[in-house]
């Protein structure tokens, strides 16, 4: 087996997956902390502190930290989501020691000095206004907070601008103290790395790394769908229509990973041939998922013209009642499988995506799911499992529906009643 899994004393969590093919590795520490836990005057609060990370500590400046990474070749960057935050860098093997120990140094000795926030707040309200100037990635936030409304988990992770701009250094040191300690932190790699080598190295830059946290409670909202239309000028008009999903640790993820893969997933997908192919009604339209550790989302995104808005919809609707009420072909349904099969093992080439399989599988789940597990699980499931979770997701009762563009509300016509 090519995952180990190490706990120092201290209960900091090391985790590897060794690809001696290569000659790159992907180092990244991850918290077990994302937006869902903030409260709304704080919001986008975990956000703030990634970026601050990268803005200085007490050996280094911002800039030197960038010089050190780009003077190897290598990656820095970082994401926050809902339910987790990792900060990694992709490097030649040779220079994991150094590419941890810049990593740990920001995660460990940043300044926040006050002046450098003053500076990142502002590149952070620049995001915000980006995200907000790109409605096909703003339209999932929108899906999101509609469907799941009033909850923390449904709100932004980027945060908003009058949250972003109150947040203080000493915020920011609260925060890293109330949610990063050993027993919320891992330190995963994946690549040409050596196992206990690799631990020794983390041993030693985590050294007085100590104590421990609450460990956030992942949160289950109750879902609420509904119709929200957002007018805003443009030449297109930005849709979802989308229903409550299952969440990361339920059984019958495979099932609708298949199901994803048979109405969105792809060129031969029922959406893109029926809406594209057929009808040209669109550039773009594909399925989703969003799963977290108690609640998900299941949905069909279409960028389409204000006109062609209405025949989406009415052409989603007519395929979620296809595939609840007809059974699925067995060729349709074995592409679909072998599709699934064949972007895991492309995935499974980067170090990067190998890395952040790691510490996801290891929040979510408490241990690493191989990828003979997941084929054999996908190989296990039938097309009558599939039928039967449409059955319960894709009921009209369920499904919420969301627009953003030059779309007149009162026109549009939604599960027989005007939205």
């Amino acid at each position: 087996m090519s995952h180990h899994k190490t706990t120092l004393p201290s209960g900091l969590r090391v985790l590897t997956e060794a690809m001696p093919g290569v000659r790159s590795a992907t180092v990244g520490i991850w918290a077990d902390v994302g937006s869902s836990v903030e409260s709304h005057e704080r919001r986008g609060i975990s956000h703030v502190v990634e970026h601050m990370l990268f803005k200085g500590t007490s050996r280094r400046t911002a800039r030197q930290i960038a010089e050190t990474m780009d003077g190897v070749g290598g990656n820095l960057n970082a994401f926050t989501d809902k339910e987790t935050t990792c900060y990694y860098a992709k490097i030649i093997d040779r220079h994991v020691p150094l590419a941890l120990d810049v990593l740990a140094d920001m995660f460990l000795h940043s300044t926040f000095d006050a002046r450098e926030l003053s500076k990142e707040q502002k590149v952070i309200l620049e995001e915000i206004k980006m995200y907000e100037d790109s409605p096909d990635e703003l339209i999932h936030d929108v899906f999101l907070q509609t469907m799941w409304s009033g909850s923390s988990l449904g709100e932004p992770t980027i945060g908003f601008t009058d949250t972003v701009v109150q947040v203080i250094p000493d915020d920011l040191r609260a925060h890293m103290r109330a949610h990063y300690a050993p027993n919320s932190v891992l330190v995963a790699a994946a690549g040409n790395v050596e196992h206990e080598r690799f631990v020794e190295l983390v041993a030693e830059q985590f050294t007085g790394f100590d104590g421990a946290c609450t460990l956030p409670e992942p949160e289950g909202p109750a879902t609420t769908p509904a119709a929200h239309v957002r007018y805003r000028d443009g030449e297109q008009a930005h849709v979802i229509v989308g229903t409550r999903g299952i969440d990361v640790r339920d059984e019958r993820r495979y099932a609708l990973s298949l199901l994803d893969t048979i109405l969105g997933g792809g060129m031969s997908s029922r959406l893109f041939q029926e809406i594209r192919e057929q009808r040209g009604l669109v550039y773009s339209v594909y399925s989703f998922q969003a799963a977290y550790r108690r609640a998900g989302l299941f949905g069909v995104y279409a960028g389409t013209s204000p006109e062609n808005v209405q025949p989406c919809i009415d052409v989603i609707l007519e395929q979620f009642a296809h595939v609840r009420n007809s059974p699925i072909d067995a060729a349709e349904f074995a592409l679909a499988r072998e599709h699934i099969k064949g972007n895991l093992t492309l995935s499974l080439e980067s170090t990067s995506s190998r890395m952040i399989r790691l510490g996801r599988n290891e929040f979510a789940l408490g241990r690493q799911v191989s990828p003979e597990e997941i084929e054999q699980r996908i190989d296990a499931v039938t097309p009558e499992d599939v039928q039967q979770l449409a059955r319960e997701l894709l009921l009209d009762e369920n499904l919420g529906l969301c627009i953003i563009g030059p779309v007149d509300e009162s026109v549009i016509t939604w599960r027989n009643h005007a939205a």
